[in-house]
């Protein structure tokens, strides 16, 4: 890739995120990107971490997420805004940046309303692995929005799903995903109810939009051994399960921090017993340990894997051109001289002028 004047950064937009995503193949970025996540949560200890600074409204929140390794530093800027399809908007918007620690000079801008949806995918797939029953083929998916193809695709790549049990409140948006996936060769079944969609699961990924207290699963659909992901509970006042199959599963959670104020845990104790989900994957602490486990991944979002994700389309883009170059960063011949360069640019319009 690299640009040779030091104001310019590459940007990927919306359009070259899909053809990067494209280019590379939609199951092979998936699974080359939770293979980043993956080695980021293996560092976990690296990281600075702080809960995402949320500003709430009544009509949504809009957040920023940083995190450094102390070689990169990485934010996104991501908002939640359930009410914003009745006006033709998207509920989730996002932008990042990548940026040298040692310089402070941003390496990246990117889009990241394809990119988180591909990341939360990628990440739930990988705490899959590590929490779901071994050989798992079935998955409920309750709620069909605009996550619901990536989790499946996800997976599908990654796990070997084969089969998908559907349930949305709009049956237009279950037509819609189950068409979007119809390729694919898996079989799909679209549900009446919560409790259709459930039966014989191995899985079940709840990823529903309401910003409130909602009870999608109660404590009676969930029967032994099953494995959930738990991806639509993501800010205070806004969760998905019932408390009580809280108490009977081991929860496996991101960040403690911002999982008690935002996931499904701020129904529980301060102090309820949970498990880092790094420390599974490095072994120092076990995931599935028997057959009849109910298993809860209770996923929120956290800064480390928007980091991976940034990470990982910047190394992509070191073999792609789907970028643009943009005049981002001021740089002047002399960088002491900032107010010179302003001078400068002003003589030379004037010069324009009379030409």
């Amino acid at each position: 890739m690299p640009i040779a004047n030091l104001n310019l950064v590459p940007f990927v937009s919306v359009e070259n995120m899909m053809d990067l995503v494209l280019e590379t193949g939609i199951d092979a970025f998936l699974v080359e990107l939770a293979q980043y996540i993956e080695e980021d949560f293996r560092r976990w200890e690296h990281f600075d971490k702080t809960p995402r600074v949320a500003s709430h409204s009544a009509e949504g929140v809009i957040e920023l997420m940083p995190t450094s390794d102390g070689r990169l530093y990485g934010f996104k800027y991501v908002n939640g805004h359930p009410k914003n399809t009745r006006s033709g908007r998207q509920t989730v918007t996002a932008f990042g940046v990548l940026a040298d620690v040692e310089t402070g000079y941003p390496l990246l801008l990117s889009e990241m309303t394809i990119l988180t949806a591909l990341r939360t995918a990628a990440m739930s797939a990988v705490a899959a692995g590590y929490l779901a029953p071994k050989n798992a083929r079935t998955m409920a998916l309750i709620g069909t929005g605009t996550q619901s193809e990536f989790q499946a695709r996800a997976f599908r790549a990654l796990l070997g799903i084969e089969s998908l049990r559907l349930f949305d409140v709009d049956h237009g948006a279950m037509a819609r995903c189950r068409g979007n996936l119809a390729d694919l060769g898996l079989s799909i079944a679209l549900c009446a109810s919560p409790e259709e969609a459930v039966e014989g699961a191995e899985i079940i990924t709840t990823a529903t939009a309401d910003k409130q207290n909602a009870t999608i699963l109660t404590d009676n659909m969930i029967g032994a051994g099953v494995h959930i992901n738990a991806v639509g509970g993501d800010c205070p006042g806004k969760t998905e399960l019932h408390r009580d199959i809280l108490l009977r599963s081991s929860i496996f959670v991101e960040y403690p921090p911002q999982t008690r104020v935002e996931g499904e845990i701020q129904q529980l104790d301060p102090d309820h017993p949970v498990v880092e989900l790094w420390r599974v994957i490095c072994g120092k602490e076990a995931g599935r340990d028997r057959a009849d486990q109910i298993t809860l991944f209770d996923s929120v979002g956290f800064a480390v894997e928007d980091f991976s994700a940034l990470r990982y389309v910047n190394e992509k883009l070191k073999e792609s051109r789907h970028y643009t170059a943009l005049d981002l960063l001021a740089d002047p011949d002399e960088p002491r001289d900032l107010y010179g360069m302003l001078l400068r640019r002003q003589a030379w319009l004037r010069q324009a002028c009379l030409a």
